[in-house]
C-alpha cells in the first residue's frame, strides 16, 4: 500500500463521496476509485458499500475498524515531514473563510504574517456570513475559517480569536436627539444591520419584536461595507463593530447613538476540521490567534 491510497481512503470516508474526494485531492473520480480498489485488494477487505445512486458512500464494518489506523498513519507522516522538511510542509493551498468584520480589521496583518511564515503557500479566500462558513468547514470545502464561533462539533477545533463590541451609529444629518434613546424612538428610522441569516440580526430583531410599538424597517446586508455606506448617507441607524467605524466617528462623518440597549459583542474563533489532519490549517489558526492578540494590544 502507499500513502496516496491511505489518504484517499480517509478523504472518501470523511466526505462520503468519491467525487468530493477527487476534488479535494485534485485528481479524477476514476483515479480515486483505482486507489481504493488497489487498497482493498492489498488488504483483502471491502472498505466501502457501493450501492449506487446519489446517496453518500458508507464504510463497511471493517472499513470503520481500519479508518483510525489510516488516520494515524497520515498524522504521523505529516509529523515526520514537519520535522524533516518544514519548507515542504508549509506549501500547498489553504482554503480560508473569513467573516467580513475580520476583513475590515486585522486580516491584512494576518496575511502579511502568513506570507512571511509560508511564502510558498497559496490562499483561496472566501468572505461570507458565519452560517455559510460553518457549512464550508463541515463539508470540508474550507480548511480554516474566522467566524462567529465556537462551532459545537466534535470534528471541529475552535481557537478563541477576538471580540468586537457593537455600537449604534448614524449620520449627523438625521439630527437625532443628544440624549439616551429608547428603541421605540429609534424605530422611526430604518435599522441598518447584518444579514437575516446571522446571529446579530436574530438578536436585534428579537429585541425590537418585544416592543409595544410598530416593528422597525430593517435594511439588511451581508456586506458591512454597504451598511457603513448607508449609515454615512443618512439612510438610517446602524449597528456596526466599533473598530470598523472608529475613523468615521473621529472625522465626524458618523455620530455614536446613545441607546438604552446595545447588541452583544461579537466573539470570533479560528475554526478548522481536525480530521483529516491538516497541518496548514492548524499552523495558520495559531498564527491568526497571535495576530489578533497583537492587534488588540496596539
Amino acid at each position: 500500500m502507499n500513502f496516496k491510497q491511505l489518504e484517499t481512503f480517509v478523504w472518501v470516508a470523511t466526505l462520503g463521496s468519491f467525487r468530493k474526494a477527487a476534488e479535494r485531492l485534485f485528481t479524477t473520480q476514476p483515479g480515486v476509485s483505482t486507489r481504493i480498489a488497489g487498497l482493498e485488494d492489498e488488504l483483502g477487505v471491502k472498505l466501502f458499500e457501493r450501492e449506487g445512486g446519489p446517496g453518500p458512500i458508507t464504510l463497511t464494518a471493517k472499513g470503520k475498524e481500519l479508518l483510525p489506523y489510516a488516520e494515524k498513519i497520515i498524522f504521523m507522516s505529516e509529523q515526520l515531514r514537519k520535522h524533516a522538511d518544514k519548507g515542504a510542509l508549509l506549501s500547498g493551498t489553504l482554503r480560508l473563510g473569513v467573516s467580513e468584520t475580520v476583513v475590515h480589521t486585522w486580516l491584512p496583518d494576518f496575511l502579511r504574517c502568513l506570507h512571511k511564515e509560508m511564502p510558498n503557500l497559496d490562499v483561496e479566500m472566501t468572505v461570507d456570513v458565519t452560517g455559510n462558513l460553518r457549512n464550508g468547514l463541515l463539508d470540508r470545502s474550507l480548511d480554516l475559517a474566522f467566524l462567529m464561533g465556537p462551532i459545537s462539533e466534535p470534528t471541529i477545533a475552535d481557537l478563541d480569536l477576538c471580540r468586537f463590541p457593537l455600537v449604534w451609529v448614524a449620520s449627523p444629518e438625521l439630527k437625532l436627539p443628544e440624549r439616551m434613546l429608547y428603541l421605540e424612538e429609534m424605530s422611526e428610522w430604518p435599522i441598518i444591520t447584518y444579514a437575516r441569516n446571522t446571529r446579530p440580526f436574530a438578536e436585534i430583531s428579537q429585541r425590537f419584536k418585544e416592543l409595544d410599538s410598530l416593528p422597525p424597517r430593517f435594511f439588511t446586508s451581508s456586506s458591512l461595507a454597504a451598511c457603513r455606506r448607508l449609515a454615512l448617507d443618512g439612510i438610517g441607524i446602524s449597528t456596526l463593530p466599533y473598530e470598523m467605524i472608529a475613523p468615521a466617528l473621529e472625522a465626524g462623518e458618523l455620530i455614536r447613538v446613545r441607546a438604552i440597549w446595545t447588541p452583544s459583542e461579537l466573539a470570533f474563533t479560528a475554526s478548522y476540521p481536525v480530521t483529516p489532519f491538516n497541518p496548514l490549517a492548524e499552523i495558520a489558526a495559531k498564527l491568526a490567534v497571535n495576530t489578533a492578540q497583537e492587534h488588540k494590544n496596539r
